[in-house]
């Protein structure tokens, strides 16, 4: 009897037979060596197997074909005489009604040993039944070590579950497990926190042919039910179609990190846009993740969003990232995140930064509407969606764009979604012709174009006192999403907004007597305002608040073009109405221009901020405002007065 064993994992065929193997010869008889996990679905009668006798009685032999499969073969099928522990090639006559077995020696001369491996019935992890013995078969997406058992978070096509498996208290189960590998989980379901769990009985990882068509039914799956929903824009506006391609691929790679129980990464800027691109995405992702995973709290855990005050991914934002990403991967058995910026992140201040993350693995995308340098970013991202690719521009609003990124990702939340491309627009001015069809939209919804002025006056306020925290239920309070109470939404933008216009107004009385104005050559009006010696310091409004609305006050005054400058010891604000001006241009021009300076800053190209060297703050200034007298004025260019706060 030759044995075909090594390297030759037989399996078992379909409907419980086992596969002779290809190579066999037609004269010769397979025997079937089974492993021990195998049970009476992987035998069948007429075939033969290796077994091992485990009793001896006289009527005949007990033997074992596996540790879970055992039968009889009668003295009358014997031809000689065993002890416990021989082995003999048997052929199993009969599986009896009560799951009995009866076997007959046969010859073993000219027999080959083929090894079979014990093939489970696989549990879809959306179909797991509490109190039954399952196995399950998927990536290993989370290995968490507590200090009791080790949690293993394993991903099939259907969803995702937490697997508990115990050594001793504090060590490292299956160690041989790493986080990615394909792996089979068996264990019976019960309920941890009421939330269901695997009690793991055993891990199994994958390897070879096995892995690699587990990982490919698994990557087909994934791709399929990443697919974005399809959904009816909010509103018909063939400019914002443009954008509509590279909206829904982003939905699918932002749901295809939810199928692979990836963290996302929510950065966004701390203003009214920012703040109405966000939270919709961020609601959409939550009701994804809880339709994954098994555990309705996972969204909390896998989905941060945090502001950043600068309208571009500071360095002290990306340090603090990295560190809580790796700090997740080494307490919490994470994978690194996907970092997803809104309404920042398009410009090339935002590429050291992204050069820092680019030492690990974390994937990024940016939706955003500041004026971008794609030759800069786009070799560091994976996903990039802006209207100024397609030859738009920031009247397309970071919110509007989002908005209808959140339906592609869960439809499901579109009535609470109709009103905020219209906050959106008015927070951050927009003059898109499709401006009207979202006011309308919204006044569908009850609010008229005083309420979106408030709700978007409300929200900067919020995001000021927030700084640095995400303000998750006082900012959906505010902007009415997830909110399940109007009344209080109506309060809350009431006292916000009302407070936010006193301070606006306290702050204008304080810096109107200190405005500088002279007439440029252009004949645009020129209004400068230093904010560290006029303005209130450390409360709301900041600085680039102050200046749109001193801005918008003297553009309402004159009703010519204007331009207003507020300036502090390190910073300058710009804001324009009917000059044709390209900030981000100025920006390189004057750093070309003034080495040492440390000019830096950007934004939309009427709209923005920069940055310099205290000691050369005069130079700036000049420089700046001969740059501005040149610019040529444009009745039609009007300004998006965005509040970007320093």
């Amino acid at each position: 009897m030759t044995d075909d064993s090594a390297g030759e994992d037989a399996g078992t065929a379909e409907g419980g037979s086992p596969p002779a193997r290809r190579d066999v010869p037609d004269d010769a008889t397979v025997v079937y060596d089974l492993d021990d996990d195998c049970t009476i679905d992987d035998v069948a009668e007429g075939a033969r197997y290796l077994v091992t006798v485990n009793g001896v009685v006289d009527y005949g032999v007990f033997v074992d074909v596996s540790d879970n499969v055992s039968g009889l073969v009668h003295e009358s099928g014997l031809d000689g005489e065993y002890e416990v522990g021989d082995e003999l090639v048997v052929g199993l006559t009969e599986i009896r009604e009560n799951g009995d077995l009866a076997f007959e020696e046969v010859d073993p001369d000219e027999n080959r040993v083929v090894r079979v491996e014990h093939e489970p019935e696989i549990t879809a992890i959306d179909d797991l039944t509490r109190d039954e013995t399952v196995t399950v078969e998927g990536e290993l997406t989370q290995i968490k070590q507590t200090g009791g058992p080790t949690i293993f978070h394993v991903g099939d096509e259907t969803g995702i579950v937490a697997a508990a498996a115990f050594e001793e208290a504090g060590v490292r189960a299956y160690p041989e497990a790493e986080l990615g590998d394909v792996a089979r989980v068996t264990g019976e379901v019960g309920l941890h926190d009421g939330v269901r769990q695997l009690e793991v009985e055993d891990v199994t990882v994958l390897d070879g042919e096995k892995a690699e068509a587990a990982r490919e039914r698994l990557d087909e799956a994934r791709t399929e039910r990443a697919g974005p929903e399809a959904v009816e824009p909010l509103v018909e506006w063939p400019e914002f179609e443009k954008l509509r391609g590279d909206l829904e691929d982003l939905a699918r790679l932002l749901r295809r990190t939810v199928l692979e129980g990836r963290p996302i990464r929510v950065r966004h800027h701390a203003d009214g846009d920012g703040m109405c691109a966000a939270i919709p995405v961020q609601r959409a992702l939550e009701h994804f993740i809880q339709e994954v995973h098994a555990d309705p709290d996972a969204g909390r855990h896998l989905l941060k969003r945090l502001p950043s005050k600068a309208p571009f991914y500071e360095m002290e934002d990306v340090t603090r990232d990295l560190n809580f990403a790796l700090e997740g991967r080494a307490r919490h058995g994470q994978q690194l995140p996907f970092l997803l910026m809104l309404d920042n992140g398009s410009t090339e201040e935002d590429t050291p930064a992204y050069r820092n993350l680019a030492h690990y693995d974390m994937p990024i995308a940016v939706v955003d509407h500041h004026h971008p340098d794609p030759e800069a970013v786009d070799p560091l991202l994976d996903a990039h969606v802006n209207p100024y690719l397609y030859d738009e521009d920031y009247s397309i609003t970071t919110g509007m764009m989002c908005v209808e990124l959140a339906r592609m990702i869960d439809p499901e939340i579109t009535d609470e979604l109709r009103h905020v491309p219209a906050v959106a627009g008015v927070s951050d001015r927009s003059r898109a012709d499709a401006m009207s069809d979202y006011v309308d939209l919204a006044e569908a919804e009850g609010y008229d174009r005083d309420d979106l002025d408030d709700v978007g006056e409300a929200l900067d306020y919020a995001a000021h006192f927030l700084r640095y925290s995400s303000g998750h239920s006082v900012v959906n309070d505010v902007l009415n999403v997830g909110c399940d109470d109007r009344d209080r939404h109506e309060e809350l933008v009431e006292f916000l907004s009302s407070r936010a216009e006193r301070d606006v107004d306290d702050q204008l009385d304080a810096v109107e007597d200190h405005v500088e104005h002279e007439t440029l050559e252009s004949d645009a009006h020129l209004y400068r305002i230093d904010l560290d010696q006029w303005a209130h310091r450390f409360t709301y409004p900041a600085p680039g608040k102050t200046t749109g609305e001193l801005h918008d006050t003297k553009v309402e005054e004159t009703g010519d073009p204007v331009i207003t400058i507020g300036y502090g010891p390190d910073f300058a604000v710009l804001r324009s109405d009917g000059v044709r001006l390209d900030i981000p241009e100025m920006v390189e021009e004057l750093n070309e221009e003034l080495p040492g300076a440390g000019v830096s800053g950007g934004g939309h190209l009427v709209v923005g901020s920069i940055k310099f060297v205290k000691g050369r703050r005069e130079q700036v200034i000049d420089a700046l405002v001969e740059k501005m007298a040149d610019a040529e004025i444009d009745e039609a260019l009007s300004s998006t007065a965005a509040a970007l706060d320093d």
